[in-house]
């Protein structure tokens, strides 16, 4: 990993009250100019950063799983979706399917994932870097920031171009 992120899980965990009034500031300038940067800081994230040596984000957080994606894990498992829903999901507080426990159970022991071809959206997209929902949800996108390092990377980098 890049030297910038060293103990990055550390520094996340300090600086989240700052970030998180960062990314509120920013929200409340509707992100203005914001989002022009952060497809290039997505991609440096990644150019320093290996999902696989990490995989923070199986480990701790769980994707929504909307019915399209239900319903494509399932066929690709070979499952009913019934059976599909009873052996891995459970329904959260805001009413959406979400794994039963963490890590996530398709996450095998190299770190990938065993459904990685038609993984759920949320992971697809996850952790937001490279979109407007980086800035839109300031209170995720802060938490996120202790859980995966190219969200550290990218609000720490956006800090130094904005302010």
């Amino acid at each position: 990993m890049d030297k910038s992120l060293e103990n990055w899980q550390e520094r996340a965990v300090e600086a989240q009250k700052q970030n998180k009034q960062f990314l509120a500031k920013l929200q409340g300038r509707k992100g203005k100019g914001v989002e022009k940067h952060l497809p290039d800081l997505h991609e440096e994230a990644f150019s320093k950063i290996d999902c696989l040596e990490c995989a923070g984000c199986c480990k701790s957080i769980s994707p929504r799983f909307k019915k399209p994606d239900i319903k494509r894990i399932s066929k690709y498992l070979g499952m009913k979706e019934g059976d599909f829903i009873d052996t891995y999901l459970r329904i959260d507080s805001d009413e959406d399917y979400v794994t039963k426990f963490s890590p996530c159970p398709f996450l095998e022991e190299d770190n990938k994932c065993r459904v990685y071809d038609v993984r759920p959206g949320d992971c697809e997209n996850y952790p937001y870097t490279d979109s407007y929902d980086f800035v839109k949800r300031p209170n995720i996108t802060a938490e996120n920031s202790v859980i995966c390092p190219a969200v550290f990377y990218v609000l720490d980098r956006l800090k130094k171009i904005v302010q």
